[in-house]
Parts: C-alpha cells; sequence; structure tokens
C-alpha cells in the first residue's frame, strides 16, 4: 500500500508505506522499547514489539527472540481504533514516529514536552 494517510493528533501525516514504527524510553525502567503498527482499514494493528530487556511492565511476550540487545515478538492483537500517548513531560522522552518497519526512516520526537495526549489514528 503506498501513500498511507495517518492522523497524528490534529495532523496528517501520509506515510510511504502502510506501517510505521514508534520507539520510546521505558519511563521506570529507561530501557528502548519499540512497536510496529500497520495501518488497516479497521485501525491499526501491532504487528511486532521489541524490549531491551525486561521488568517494570516490559517484559517480552510470548515467542520472543534475543536479536542482538532486543527481544522481538509478534503480538497476536486485533486491530484497535487509535493508539493515544500521553504527552506528560514527566517521562524520559517522547516518542520517536518513523516511516515504515524498525528501525525505519524519516523520524519525528511526539509527546517530548507537557501537552495533551496525542491520538494515532487513520484518516477517515
Amino acid at each position: 500500500m503506498s501513500g498511507t494517510c495517518l492522523m497524528v493528533g490534529a495532523k496528517v501525516v501520509t506515510l510511504a508505506s502502510a506501517l510505521f514504527t514508534l520507539t520510546w524510553t521505558h519511563s521506570v525502567e529507561k530501557t528502548g522499547w519499540s512497536e510496529t503498527y500497520r495501518v488497516e482499514g479497521q485501525g491499526l494493528k501491532l504487528t511486532q514489539a521489541r524490549v531491551m530487556g525486561s521488568g517494570a511492565g516490559m517484559d517480552p511476550g510470548p515467542g520472543a527472540v534475543l536479536h542482538g540487545d532486543w527481544w522481538v515478538w509478534q503480538p497476536t492483537l486485533g486491530p484497535v481504533p487509535e493508539v493515544i500517548l500521553a504527552a506528560s513531560g514527566a517521562t524520559v522522552s517522547g516518542w520517536t514516529l518513523c516511516h515504515g518497519p524498525w528501525p525505519g526512516k524519516d523520524c519525528r520526537v511526539l509527546g517530548a514536552k507537557e501537552g495533551a495526549p496525542i491520538t494515532l489514528r487513520p484518516c477517515g
């Protein structure tokens, strides 16, 4: 799929493909977390998750395999209509949204400063 539309808050972002990746630093453990989503008609489908280590609610999922420093697995959840990112400003960092599968490219940081939550959802 080419030219997929994603709403990021009130802004429209055109993705080169139907995939995008969110990466952030866990606020308690201070380690990396990353999730890749596919934009579908029903919503956003989590296709792959990655975590560097475990603890404080961030244990690798079922079937996780260690690739370098990252535990990687394919969650079996259905699509969700939206993903909401809380922009408290009190966390270690914001989220990095990149086009495509991990590690992605054409990245932008979201929610690094305190503000309203940021909602990600398919356009239309």
